[in-house]
């Protein structure tokens, strides 16, 4: 669980709640610094509002649903009205008390490592928000997906949005993605850090994946691909998992 000083990310979050108007840094280890005052309000923006991607990827979502990384919980409540039994899970205290200020009612401080079975079964994994990037790297991914695996329903299914990092033509990712290929790391493994006003999140892997490396993920685990949904005009596609058959 993070602390406060580094909880950043839930303060950007809590502040947007109340009406604070702020701006959202992420800060690369390589010295890249990306801002956005759109992600606050996107991690709050209601249903009519969010891309026509994300609206396809939520009619998959079935039965008892576990949202990792739920932020500000849109998708857990939207889900929520739909009439689903959804559990929103995050490792910032402020992103789940701004979570409970909306309405949310079933939700938990822990991060996706500790994630297991005792938590009860699930019929969906939700990973949105670019969140299957919560994974961090390639062996994780792996061990994350059989983890998941004992965590559901064999009809279970696992909507997981992430982003191509080889859609760029910007040298500075290019360079980023070589730097990380001479480290033995995968081109789209970023190693990032939150920053808002004086609090600052520890640094945390997070993984970007073409089509072609995320069923190379896949490959050995108990989870396959069904299908992709494209982003329209981005490099963003969600992929929709469902369970490998037993023979």
């Amino acid at each position: 669980m993070l602390t406060d000083n580094q909880d950043a990310y839930g303060h950007l979050l809590s502040d947007y709640h109340n009406d604070r108007e702020n701006v959202e840094i992420v800060e690369r280890e390589d010295g890249f610094i990306d801002t956005s005052k759109f992600g606050p309000r996107n991690y709050l923006a209601e249903y009519e509002d969010w891309a026509e991607h994300q609206k396809q990827a939520m009619k998959y979502a079935t039965g008892r649903v576990l949202d990792i990384g739920c932020g500000a919980g849109r998708h857990s409540l939207y889900l929520q009205e739909q009439g689903h039994d959804a559990l929103g899970t995050d490792n910032s205290p402020l992103a789940i008390e701004t979570c409970q200020q909306r309405g949310l009612k079933n939700v938990l401080i822990i991060p996706i490592t500790q994630l297991s079975s005792k938590m009860g079964t699930f019929d969906t994994i939700l990973m949105m928000g670019h969140n299957f990037g919560l994974v961090g790297n390639y062996k994780r991914a792996k061990w994350l997906l059989r983890r998941f695996a004992a965590m559901t329903t064999d009809s279970a299914k696992i909507i997981a949005e992430t982003m191509d990092p080889y859609q760029t033509e910007e040298p500075c990712h290019l360079a980023y993605h070589q730097f990380n290929r001479d480290r033995g790391r995968m081109s789209g493994q970023l190693r990032l850090r939150i920053r808002y006003r004086q609090y600052t999140t520890p640094w945390f892997d997070y993984l970007f994946v073409s089509k072609v490396e995320m069923e190379d993920i896949l490959d050995g685990t108990p989870w396959q691909l069904e299908h992709y949904i494209d982003a329209a005009n981005t490099p963003t596609y969600v992929a929709i998992l469902t369970k490998r058959t037993r023979h």
